[in-house]
């Protein structure tokens, strides 16, 4: 079958925008999907008419603070209504964006990024799932959630990547033929990275001192400090780091 529509789940947020031009610019239809067009995956309202003639079904949407149950409670309606009304409408599969470490979490975001993954591969259409490290963009995010002059961040390992990376990743994810009992992949950024020395260098553009605290406070603290939520050994590692992707920021 010769896949060439796409619909895109949050094709307004940080990562669906980038789907958006990758599936653009490899001459593929596309149908974002997001409240801004007219479409809420959560309500149902559009998402009949979104999905008709659609073939994959790309889920980058997601849920807008850190807080688990309404996480949770997202990702548990998205799930099923991507499911029911995609089924109806003869979508062939789900295409879906996570984050390393999704499945060793016990709290916080990435606690309902699990659910999410669960509740989507227990629907009735074939799922694949990409799992990605934190994005370069989420440094900022970071940085607005502090609102001030000095800004406390934890000082725990990661391996950011670009969203422009990320989305291309997960293209050709949806597009390549079904490999199946391989393991669910990872993206992530050439090396690994110290999350409060990242924000320092945004931090210095913007005039806000970043402090590395120990981030004990954290969900899941310990287990980020020993690593399990870096990249593993058969993840793709690819496009700038941090540094170099802020060189290109205006």
């Amino acid at each position: 079958m010769s896949i060439t529509t796409f619909a895109v789940a949050g094709a307004t947020g940080r990562l669906g925008r980038h789907v958006v031009d990758v599936l653009t610019e490899r001459g593929h239809q596309v149908v974002p999907m997001s409240r801004a067009t007219g479409v809420d995956i959560i309500t149902g309202e559009g998402l009949a008419e979104a999905l008709t003639g659609v073939e994959v079904i790309i889920d980058v949407a997601s849920w807008h603070s850190s807080d688990q149950d309404a996480a949770t409670e997202f990702f548990r309606t998205s799930a099923r209504n991507l499911h029911e009304y995609g089924h109806q409408a003869g979508v062939a599969q789900i295409t879906m964006a996570s984050i390393i470490g999704a499945d060793k979490a016990t709290a916080g975001f990435l606690a309902a990024k699990k659910v999410h993954e669960e509740r989507l591969l227990s629907g009735p259409l074939p799922v694949r799932i990409l799992r990605a490290a934190q994005f370069h963009e989420f440094v900022g995010r970071l940085l607005d959630w502090q609102q001030g002059e000095v800004a406390y961040l934890p000082a725990l390992p990661t391996q950011l990547v670009a969203c422009r990376t990320v989305a291309e990743e997960l293209v050709d994810l949806a597009t390549a033929p079904a490999a199946p009992g391989t393991p669910i992949p990872e993206i992530a950024g050439p090396r690994k990275e110290i999350m409060a020395e990242a924000a320092q260098l945004l931090g210095a553009r913007r005039g806000i001192k970043v402090v590395g605290v120990d981030g004990s406070g954290m969900p899941d603290a310990e287990l980020a400090a020993n690593g399990a939520f870096l990249p593993g050994p058969h993840a793709k590692l690819a496009g700038p780091t941090f540094q170099e992707w802020l060189d290109t920021q205006p």
